[in-house]
């Protein structure tokens, strides 16, 4: 494990002369500035469930385990770990580790918030991401042993969650309505000077961090609710990250925002698909989806909607992460070959195949593509209409009535997948994500058989051929992944994007 080597260099300098070079770095260097379109609601990350709170917690407070630069697991809190059989992990963290108050965190910490989680008192979805934990059992002030109720694919991925003061919060009598949802004290690299809605958030450098202090001594979020106003906050470069739109990018930026910003664009962590009712005639014909699909232009619809900052989905899961399997392909656009196969099934001109595209009327992105694919399948003689909803008429209809044709929608792409929601047969219920009604008896084994499979090399065999065969059976048309594209003042350096995007190396950013 890396951590020793980590820690070496401090103690090869002594800790206060390391720390005094690092508060001399810190003061060579400007605030980072960044902006953030609401106000947290909850700090404490076993409640920070918007997207605001969670951006603000994720500076606040560490896991135990956190992906690096490759999305590999590697130990954050933690000094190692490793699995003593199949359902037994064992986790020692880092001794010396402080929280921002100056005490030490202890493996006391972890059962405590493994115990508070599980807590009837609290009320947070990210409970279930312990669902298969059975136990958590100290074995010294640094080591925890976690039994598991059955051997889990995800195992390591649950002690990525945030750890919580023990000696802050023991004898909280209501986290949900705690101080410390506004005030927290956490273990990472930054600190929370103030909250204060109408102000300024803003985060300086924790000095007791290790391996070191982040080199940015001062981290400031303004708050802007308008994605037109943060463009021109970045046009007038008074932000030093920010996002644009692929418009932006090709018609509304000019040279000298391009020499004050890198440009970083990767392809974004979700993807557009066109979903099959599955129970409903003709899309139970495996042969009707596929003629739908040799229609689909897909690289048409990422050049027309993305001005081609995007690229066409072939799967369920993301390139470079578990599962992606590159071979399984769906065959290129070829409108003759699907008027062909239409003509097979009874469909022409006299009598075309006829449906409907629903799509949630919020997102016009979705609107715009539905267009798009209305006149791709007309040229192979599908008649398409287009019907758009508001989100709540769209869930109770389309996601729990499942009354659609087909729909527009999408999903996000996680490192790790999980397609049990999405792909298991007894996920196809009221309420579940698998409301086009999949069922296949082979991918059920799959599904089942991964959950219990810890090595990485064999869950990744796995999901590549369940990957395979989704895209056989064409329950959905995969269309497409737009990119992200982020813009980093030039002055900050070193930038390095990954697959799990630029922010993994923060504390060593320097801004000059």
């Amino acid at each position: 494990m890396p951590t020793p080597h980590r820690l070496t260099s401090i103690f090869r300098k002594g800790v206060w002369g390391f720390l005094f070079s690092a508060l001399l770095l810190q003061a060579d260097t400007k605030p980072l500035q960044l902006s953030i379109s609401s106000y947290p609601s909850r700090l404490n990350p076993l409640l920070a469930t918007d997207s605001a709170s969670s951006s603000i917690a994720d500076w606040l407070f560490s896991g135990l385990l956190k992906y690096d630069k490759e999305a590999r697991i590697v130990p954050d809190m933690a000094e190692n770990f490793y699995f003593k059989d199949s359902k037994t992990l064992i986790i020692t963290l880092q001794k010396g580790l402080k929280w921002h108050d100056g005490v030490e965190i202890t493996a006391e910490d972890v059962l405590f918030t493994f115990d508070t989680i599980r807590s009837p008192k609290l009320f947070t979805p990210y409970t279930s991401s312990f669902r298969n934990v059975e136990k958590v059992e100290l074995i010294d002030r640094y080591t925890v042993k976690i039994t598991h109720k059955k051997a889990y694919f995800k195992a390591l991925e649950t002690w990525m969650s945030a750890i919580i003061p023990k000696h802050i919060l023991e004898n909280d009598p209501d986290l949900m309505t705690s101080r410390f949802n506004q005030h927290p004290v956490g273990s990472n690299s930054y600190t929370l000077e103030g909250f204060e809605i109408g102000k300024d958030m803003v985060l300086n450098a924790f000095d007791a961090y290790l391996p070191h202090p982040p080199h940015i001594g001062k981290v400031i979020y303004r708050y802007v609710q308008d994605p037109s106003t943060e463009f021109l906050m970045l046009q007038s470069f008074q932000l030093d990250v920010g996002s644009l739109t692929p418009l932006q990018v090709e018609r509304q930026i000019d040279a000298r925002f391009k020499e004050h910003y890198h440009i970083v664009e990767q392809p974004a962590k979700a993807y557009t698909y066109l979903g099959f009712n599955l129970k409903r005639k003709p899309f139970d014909d495996l042969r009707i989806r596929q003629a739908i699909r040799l229609a689909v232009d897909k690289q048409e619809l990422v050049d027309i909607l993305f001005f081609g900052h995007g690229e066409a989905c072939y799967g369920p899961f993301l390139e470079g992460a578990v599962g992606f399997n590159p071979k399984a392909k769906a065959p290129a656009t070829d409108y003759a070959k699907a008027r062909a196969l239409l003509k097979e099934l009874g469909y022409d001109a006299a009598h075309p195949l006829r449906f409907t595209i629903t799509t949630n009327a919020d997102n016009p992105t979705r609107r715009y593509a539905a267009e798009i694919l209305q006149n791709q399948l007309a040229k192979a003689g599908i008649e398409v209409t287009i019907k758009t909803m508001e989100w709540q008429a769209f869930l109770q209809r389309v996601v729990h009535g499942r009354d659609f044709d087909t729909v527009l929608l999408g999903w996000s792409l996680p490192l790790m997948p999980d397609p049990f929601n999405v792909w298991h047969s007894s996920s196809d219920k009221k309420g579940g994500f698998n409301f086009i009604g999949y069922n296949n008896p082979e991918a059920d084994r799959i599904i089942e058989n991964a959950e219990s499979l810890i090595d990485r090399d064999q869950l990744d065999q796995a999901f590549q051929k369940l990957f395979g065969m989704i895209v056989e059976d064409a329950p959905y048309i995969f269309l497409y992944i737009p990119n992200a594209i982020t813009v980093v003042n030039k002055a900050v350096s070193p930038i390095e994007p990954s697959i799990t995007g630029i922010w993994h190396n923060k504390n060593e950013w320097i801004k000059r």
